[in-house]
């Protein structure tokens, strides 16, 4: 009788102090990436205004020969569907989602970005050899979430097209 009481009493404790951390963790998410260096996006204003908008996704050329990838996750697909980037060349990826929290997998890699709404993810990519890299969402996101892919086409560096100033690199291109 009395182990019980202890065994009661401690489980009591334990999940008293449990609570609180989960809650905190869960509300505060968005804030704990804004932390974490992310910055802040409208997820209502995506398409409106901004880095997000239509004409300003998919793969831009930098100065540097590095390239960088502006996505949207939104439930049951990414946006743009497919990317092209050059084999070797850096790759920096900005992402958000317009939705729901989402995580980008790269198959075939150790890829993998986290997504959450009103947070912009970043993450620096480098793929050494040319091909096709299949990309599928790992966070469940509703009914669709089985369906939600999209495709990295790794090109030779000699066979990317050069990107003037505002022009967008994406699939069709190639």
């Amino acid at each position: 009788m009395k182990w019980r009481k202890l065994r009661t009493f401690l489980l009591t404790i334990l999940i008293l102090l449990l609570i609180p951390a989960t809650r905190f963790y869960q509300i505060d998410e968005p804030i704990l990436r804004m932390l974490r260096g992310s910055s802040h996006v409208d997820p209502l204003a995506l398409h409106l205004a901004g880095e997000f908008v239509e004409n300003n996704l998919g793969t831009e050329q930098n100065a540097d020969g590095s390239v960088t990838v502006r996505m949207i996750a939104q439930q049951y697909l990414f946006v743009p569907h497919c990317i092209l980037v050059p084999a070797g060349s850096p790759v920096h990826l900005r992402i958000t989602s317009a939705d729901a929290v989402h995580s980008l997998a790269f198959m075939g890699t150790d890829y993998k970005v986290e997504v959450s709404p009103g947070a912009i993810s970043r993450a620096e990519l480098q793929f050494s050899n040319a091909g096709d890299y299949k990309t599928a969402c790992r966070e469940f996101c509703g009914a669709g979430h089985y369906a939600m892919r999209s495709e990295v086409k790794v090109v030779p560096q000699d066979q990317f097209p050069v990107l003037h100033a505002g022009e967008r690199g994406n699939c069709a291109a190639q």
